[in-house]
């Protein structure tokens, strides 16, 4: 998939609107070879995403042996809006807590005291996180009004065959 492509459904409005969610699910390969899916929070920088993890997390080993990654967020309505992307994670082992970490986890409801509560929480267990950055190589949105999956795509198309149209 060409970037000009990649760029031009990211840019959506619906993308946008995923983008700006909390959550996601980054799925990988264990370094026993089966796959996982875990969510995680995330944030958007414009051009990728990035996901902080703590420096002991069980999917460090396996994104350094193999880094491609697949993500999806997507809504809890009907019809859901669904944003899937691929890409290659690059780890960046980094000294204390990320902004974007800060930034990612600042959507959920907290009052002001909970936050100075839950932030010197995190920067005392952490002394230091992974930024796992995925710069998109593939992306597709359904949103059920103007895309669909593929394979709904094909049957849309096969019946409008057989009905002549």
């Amino acid at each position: 998939m060409e970037q000009h492509q990649i760029t031009e459904i990211l840019n959506r409005p619906y993308s946008q609107e995923l983008l700006a969610r909390d959550l996601t699910r980054l799925a990988y390969v264990a370094e026993d070879g089966t796959p996982r899916c875990v969510p995680i929070a995330f944030t958007w920088n414009g051009s990728q995403v990035v996901l902080c993890t703590t420096k002991n997390a069980p999917k460090l080993p396996a994104l350094r042996q193999n880094p491609q990654v697949a993500l999806t967020i997507d809504t809890e309505v009907h019809p859901p809006k669904i944003l899937l992307m691929r890409g290659t994670a690059e780890l960046d082992e980094v000294d204390g807590i990320p902004e974007e970490y800060l930034r990612m986890n600042g959507t959920y409801d907290m009052t002001p005291e909970q936050r100075v509560e839950w932030e010197a929480e995190i920067r005392s267990l952490y002394d230091g996180m992974v930024r796992v950055v995925i710069t998109p190589t593939w992306a597709k949105l359904i949103d059920f009004e103007t895309t669909l999956p593929s394979a709904v795509e094909e049957l849309v198309q096969a019946r409008a065959e057989r009905q002549g149209v």
